[in-house]
């Protein structure tokens, strides 16, 4: 049987899961690739490794890796992108396949990545950069390749899931929840990147690249997180009939491509809402399939390996198949690519969600809805909350029909100048993803 020799760059959680895997399960992938995957030279921080490492060249130095003549395939699992970046640059250079699991690489330089990738004739494969353990993109390249896609949406980020699951069911605050979520490993020491929603912006302008045959365009996604989230609005959301998920949300329109990450109300009966706790979730509408949904882990040292794996074993299946017959790096050749306009977050219409104080006397509810009506903004469900004892304000929450982000925006500010309204007014995107 033929081998194929892998080297892998950073033996941390994604690559030493990698290297697990491959020794545990060496027959049945063998089998499946036909052609032995070996580990042939790993670069690694550390000089004593966890993991059984004897008879593999062992490396400080990533570059070694990817200048050595015996690596086919290229396995980077640092993280990051600017060192990460320059080797797989390299590694292309030297005539290696590429695997990763690097989502902020492939989201901000694939384009680049691709193109250095196209001229040497060499795969770049990314499985694992988007929900881990769930194969999305095949699912999304392939599996649906027949469909025109009209929308997808996910939970992308296990973290941010975590945080609004426990908020729900347990009332705890944000800022408690996160704390719970570091100890437990969910979460970064600095957590921006996942409760700002930048890992989700990072893998929605992935999946969106595919679903519609765009480049990857990371700078234009509309990215909002769910540090300013209250417990009052789970609550509220919950009465209403509604989930609060943080969502990464791709739509084709007539007027071009919705890219936003954002907190989003979604109702309590459709499958994704059911998704709690670190898991991750992603439905896609296509035209002729309708609806599916692809649920299951989104991190993890093994689920993630599992990504990576498979992306080794579509390589080594077509290692000797000619850079022209092999899947394209984002579904169509490059040329192929469309410029189809990304819309600006005030050009996208949803239904919103708003909360905010009144003054508890007659006649604010009858000024609040004549603003409204004066908008042209139509409400669907409107209640008053009994004020607290000794009170003189009343919460009042509603739900409107679909509206223009940028003419929500201007009755927001309206009516924040009402001489009756008491607060801020909070608004959150809501989705029927029907």
């Amino acid at each position: 049987m033929n081998q194929v020799n892998v080297g892998i760059c950073g033996l941390g959680t994604v690559g030493g899961g990698t290297f697990n895997v491959l020794r545990r399960n060496a027959e049945e992938i063998a089998d499946r690739a036909g052609a032995r995957i070996e580990v042939v030279h790993i670069a690694n921080r550390s000089d004593k490794p966890e993991y059984d490492t004897a008879g593999i060249r062992m490396s400080r130095d990533v570059f070694e890796v990817a200048r050595d003549p015996d690596v086919d395939i290229l396995v980077e699992s640092m993280g990051g992108t600017d060192i990460a970046f320059d080797l797989v640059i390299e590694a292309i250079k030297q005539g290696k396949h590429i695997v990763t699991a690097n989502k902020a690489l492939i989201a901000e330089r694939g384009n680049e990545i691709f193109a250095a990738a196209g001229e040497q004739g060499v795969a770049v494969a990314y499985e694992a950069a988007v929900a881990g353990g769930i194969p999305i993109i095949q699912a999304l390249r392939d599996g649906l390749a027949a469909n025109k896609i009209n929308w997808l949406a996910g939970i992308i980020n296990g973290t941010g899931n975590f945080i609004l699951t426990e908020m729900r069911d347990k009332g705890k605050a944000f800022a408690s929840v996160l704390k719970e979520a570091q100890k437990l490993g969910y979460a970064e020491a600095d957590p921006t990147f996942d409760v700002e929603g930048i890992d989700a912006a990072h893998k929605l302008v992935i999946l969106a690249s595919i679903a519609f045959g765009i480049p990857l365009q990371f700078d234009r996604v509309y990215t909002q997180g769910i540090s300013r989230i209250e417990n009052e609005d789970v609550v509220h959301a919950g009465e209403l009939g509604f989930v609060i998920k943080h969502l990464g949300i791709a739509r084709r329109g007539a007027k071009g491509i919705e890219l936003r990450v954002h907190p989003t109300l979604i109702p309590e009966e459709r499958m994704i809402a059911k998704v709690d706790g670190v898991m991750n979730a992603v439905m896609i509408e296509g035209d002729a399939v309708g609806p599916t949904l692809y649920f299951g882990a989104g991190a993890g040292a093994e689920p993630t390996a599992s990504s990576v794996i498979a992306n080794l074993i579509e390589i080594a299946r077509q290692k000797d198949v000619s850079p022209e017959a092999r899947s394209c790096y984002l579904g169509i050749p490059a040329n192929k690519l469309k410029q189809t306009p990304v819309v600006d977050i005030e050009d996208c219409e949803t239904s919103f969600y708003l909360r905010f104080t009144a003054a508890d006397k007659p006649g604010v509810l009858n000024k609040i809805t004549q603003l409204l009506s004066n908008a042209e903004l139509s409400v669907e469900a409107i209640q008053q909350k009994e004020p607290i004892s000794g009170s003189a304000e009343a919460t009042i929450v509603m739900v409107t029909h679909r509206a223009l982000e940028s003419d929500l925006r201007k009755v927001v500010s309206r009516l924040e100048r009402l001489d009756v309204i008491t607060s801020k007014v909070v608004y959150i995107r809501v989705e029927d993803l029907d």
